[in-house]
């Protein structure tokens, strides 16, 4: 993996990381027609560490939010939990589960759901009261996206995409669901991150040409991440996901062609 590479994989990372579409489905494709060897340990690595430059992209725009609020920080630990444990306990298991057919399935499937989830919103639209700002959320409603997270362990389901949909259905404006949604993504993919790098620390070892490729890949994943969350914020704030899943299962049965 060289220059060029690093910096395709962190423009991807960061467009796709906060979008419901699947980065790992995304950064599958890129790798493929890159002509890098998916299998490779430094590769997947490369995928999961990168990781990083996201996640500071979130915590640079929410950082007053998140410095003014002890109470948001709990909502967040306590959504957090559930992926904590189950992703500790499966971890070898989800990662030998790993392979291109269910990335699409799962691609093409939460595509129909994120359709069928905004036509009921639409019919019901009114009749229930929206929870509108992300300090407003209840502890149940982060629980309850918290657990809907752990379905993201499944290739291809999207982290952002189940936690957008469970926030939806939990009674929260699609503003706030993606907000919550990206927030949630700082303990989940920071811990995902620093584990996996840990389980792999013998790349790094073997490997140190690969750190300044690494980061960057990281640097150019924050920056591109800053950008998509500032532009998705505002399209969400004036138009439905249903795009978002017509887009899914395009790019399913995309993968369903390929692989």
């Amino acid at each position: 993996m060289g220059i060029f590479e690093a910096i395709i994989l962190g423009i991807v990372e960061g467009l796709t990381e906060f979008l419901p579409i699947s980065s790992t489905g995304h950064m599958i494709l890129a790798a493929k027609l890159l002509g890098l060897d998916q299998e490779s340990a430094a590769v997947k690595c490369f995928e999961v560490v990168i990781q990083l430059g996201s996640i500071l992209a979130v915590l640079f725009i929410y950082s007053e939010k998140l410095r003014n609020s002890l109470n948001l920080w709990l909502k967040l630990a306590l959504g957090f939990l559930p992926t904590a444990i189950i992703g500790f306990l499966l971890y070898k298991f989800i990662k030998d589960a790993f392979n291109e057919t269910i990335v699409a399935y799962m691609l093409i499937l939460y595509g129909v759901i994120f359709i069928i989830v905004e036509l009921f919103l639409r019919r019901n639209a009114g009749k229930m009261a929206l929870t509108d700002e992300i300090e407003k959320i209840t502890f149940k409603q982060a629980f309850l996206i918290g657990i809907s997270q752990c379905l993201a362990m499944i290739p291809g389901t999207s982290r952002s995409g189940v936690t957008i949909i469970a926030g939806l259905l939990c009674g929260l404006s699609r503003s706030a669901a993606a907000s919550f949604s990206f927030l949630l993504a700082i303990p989940t993919m920071a811990a995902a991150t620093l584990y996996d790098t840990y389980k792999n620390h013998e790349i790094f070892a073997h490997n140190s040409d690969l750190i300044p490729v690494f980061l960057l890949g990281g640097v150019v994943a924050f920056f591109v991440a800053f950008v998509t969350i500032k532009i998705f914020l505002k399209f969400v704030s004036k138009f439905d996901y249903i795009p978002f899943g017509i887009y899914r299962i395009l790019v399913g049965i995309l993968f369903l062609t390929l692989f």
